[in-house]
């Protein structure tokens, strides 16, 4: 029996959160504190020290010996070094445990060694990490000890954003300003303060540790490369929501534990539709702490795996033949005072502000479609878009037929007078309760739905960051809202000004909506009628970064400048090849010296078996086992051929100076050739005895958990 828990008693113990800041700080420096954390103002250099010392008192109390700046940097995952808190001994030789506001505040790791996209040269080391104060230090315990996390924003010498975070806050100050500007002109005059909330659904694979570690594709790139589908998949659709076994059951529950200390409010654990594969979802945060937060969740959800045995594999497709993983980031706009921009409550016809808001988002989709969908590229989220289990590549807005329908009103009379209502659900049963009904479906297949006060973009990669979704989204909504309130501050009718510019805005962006099924071929091709991209490959989406529109955007709103969003485009590049890269490499490595040596041998022993049973016996019949010593040589010498050829083809990429063409080559020419080789293996793992194959099977791996 697993330990019971009291999740009201362990949650966030291991956070210095407000409850221990206000315990713990002096009332005037936890007041100015609190004043930078929700107003924004800027710190105070004198509280630095008051906070740095109650902060190491509290952490060293729970057994922390060191301490990190905690950053995001361009690799999309975290990074930390580690100090101690003890300074030099004294001349009794006693050491004494320190911690001045000046390495709470800011730190200084190398910003040569990671990606800069050329904003740093390599001589060029010098970057910051600077305390992000609206999330809480934490503290993280395992093999090293414990040690306190503090959260930080990364930049260069020269003031760059090296990272995931600070383009995220300066996305965050753009939109609280610009939502701010519509509540004004709706005569709210108590809100202060409106944030982005996000609840991102994180989506994860887990198999056999010792299994793991005899497949190099999994170790070196996340994902098999080879693998042959097992006689069963997901077809019979019961691992989805089904009972979660006792050996997962055990990882789930300490992943809870391990997340509710980090004031993670993981809330919701189910199995997912493929064989092995899972889910964990929390509750809404602040869109800086749900980036945080996930974060933490990928970590825990990778540390506790290897407790267990098992290994937590984040790749967005690591099998062929069932469903990858995503995340489905969903957003949505909150006052400090509780008033959420996206509720359209009972009768959204009447609800003029929330109908600006709603066509401000269309607009902004719609005009910026391209990189909403870049900020969801990634080299393993191309095997994952536009599948029979993810969203399609082409951004489309999903309303419901409620809010369909008040725009189809008010496109088509100019007036809406009536919402559609959900009514009761009659189950027919006398003992069940008839149910109420939402006054709309939900929609899977698309990318963007509006789901009853909130968006879910669908489209976030399981092993991404969330960041570079919402930086986007609460830019590009910030522009639209920004558009808005320039004219409407100006109308002299403000109640004739609004209801016209909703009208407007609904017909020239209602293209972006699409109700129906995106998985659907037809869909593709109203899509292209309307004009709407269709971004199929991360290549093909990186552009969209660097157009003069994108500059435009981002730079209006202080996001990033011109250089930055090069930079990241030529790391997008270069991340892109290298990964190709490495599985080519890998494909190369495991063919060469793993399969075609096992299939050597097994047609040996076949043959050395054929001729036994010919010189025993004349007579016997040994034309089945000639005809499969024929196939498997056949499928040997394609795949030599192959092999020989990606070895060529990789040489040739990896000799092409870095950036887009050397990225197109790879997904053009490398890509296919790594296909030519897999497939005639795959069809001799169904060959060749199951003792001789040298790696565990796709049966094995998500079976066998």
């Amino acid at each position: 029996m697993s330990e019971r828990v009291n999740v009201a008693e362990i949650f966030g113990e291991s956070v210095f959160n407000d409850a221990v800041m206000r315990e713990r700080l002096p009332k005037s420096v936890y007041k100015k504190l609190k004043k930078t954390i929700v107003e924004g103002k800027e710190l105070e250099a004198g509280i630095a020290d008051s906070v740095a010392q109650a902060m190491k008192e509290w952490a060293v109390e729970r057994g922390a010996t060191h301490y990190t700046h905690w950053f995001q940097p361009l690799t999309g995952v975290t990074a930390e070094k580690h100090d101690s808190f003890i300074s030099a001994p004294d001349t009794s030789g006693k050491i004494m445990l320190e911690f001045s506001g000046k390495e709470l505040v800011k730190g200084e790791p190398d910003a040569s060694s990671f990606p800069s996209g050329g904003l740093r040269a390599t001589f060029e080391a010098r970057g910051y990490t600077a305390w992000d104060c609206t999330s809480p230090a934490f503290l993280k315990e395992d093999a090293t000890g414990v040690t306190l996390c503090i959260p930080t924003a990364f930049c260069s010498y020269t003031g760059e954003a090296l990272d995931k975070k600070t383009p995220l806050l300066r996305s965050m100050q753009a939109i609280d300003q610009q939502a701010l500007r519509i509540l004004r002109l709706f005569g709210n005059t108590t809100s202060k303060k409106v944030t982005p909330s996000v609840g991102p659904e994180q989506e994860y694979f887990l198999v056999d540790r010792e299994k793991y570690l005899q497949r190099k594709d999994l170790i070196y790139t996340g994902r098999t490369l080879f693998g042959a589908m097992p006689p069963k998949g997901q077809e019979m659709d019961d691992h989805y929501f089904g009972t979660i076994r006792e050996r997962i059951g055990a990882f789930m529950n300490e992943v809870n534990r391990e997340l509710w200390k980090l004031g993670v409010s993981a809330k919701t654990q189910h199995n997912e539709v493929a064989p092995a594969q899972h889910e964990l979802a929390p509750i809404y945060a602040e869109a800086n702490l749900a980036v945080d937060h996930n974060q933490m969740v990928m970590e825990t959800l990778k540390k506790v795996a290897g407790r267990h045995g098992l290994t937590c594999l984040l790749h967005e497709k690591p099998f062929a033949g069932v469903n990858g993983s995503g995340k489905h980031n969903n957003w949505s706009i909150t006052t400090d005072d509780g008033i959420n921009m996206l509720n359209p409550g009972e009768t959204p016809h009447e609800n003029i502000q929330f109908l600006l808001v709603l066509a401000c988002i269309l607009k902004a989709v719609d005009i910026h479609a391209d990189l909403l969908r870049q900020s969801a590229a990634d080299v393993g989220n191309d095997h994952r878009l536009g599948a029979n289990e993810a969203p399609p590549a082409i951004i489309s807005i999903f309303l419901g037929e409620q809010l369909e329908d008040v725009i189809d009103q008010l496109c088509s009379t100019g007036e809406a007078t009536h919402s559609k209502q959900g009514g009761k659900l009659m189950t027919g049963v006398a003992t069940l309760p008839d149910l109420d009904k939402d006054a709309t479906d939900r929609n899977r297949t698309s990318p963007f739905a509006f789901t009853g006060n909130k968006f879910e973009f669908r489209m976030v990669g399981s092993a991404d960051s969330i960041s570079s979704p919402n930086v986007v989204l609460n830019t590009i909504v910030a522009e639209a809202f920004k558009e808005a309130a320039d004219e409407l501050e100006q109308a002299k009718d403000f109640d004739l000004a609004v209801h016209d510019m909703i009208k407007e805005m609904l017909a020239a962006h209602k293209r972006i909506i699409f109700n129906g099924n995106g998985y659907s071929d037809a869909w593709v091709e109203e899509a292209g009628k309307r004009g709407l991209p269709n971004i199929r490959s991360m290549v093909d989406a990186i552009p969209s970064l660097t157009t003069d529109k994108a500059v435009k955007l981002f730079e209006g709103f202080g996001v990033f400048t011109r250089a930055e969003l090069e930079s990241r485009a030529e790391i997008e590049y270069e991340t892109y090849s290298k990964a190709i890269n490495i599985e080519a490499r890998t494909m190369i490595d495991m063919a060469g010296k793993q399969f075609i040596p096992a299939v050597i041998k097994y047609i040996t022993q076949l043959a050395q078996s054929i001729n036994e049973v010919k010189t025993a016996c004349a007579a016997v019949d040994v034309s089945v086992q000639t005809e499969l010593l024929t196939e498997s040589s056949d499928l040997l010498s394609e795949a030599k051929r192959a092999l020989a050829a990606l070895v060529e083809i990789d040489e040739s990429a990896c000799r092409m100076e870095e950036g887009r063409d050397q990225a197109v080559f790879y997904r053009d020419q490398v890509i296919p050739a790594m296909n030519a080789l897999r497939e005639p293996i795959d069809k001799l793992e169904m060959l060749v005895d199951k003792e001789l194959w040298p790696m565990p099977s796709y049966g094995d791996l998500i079976f066998e958990v």
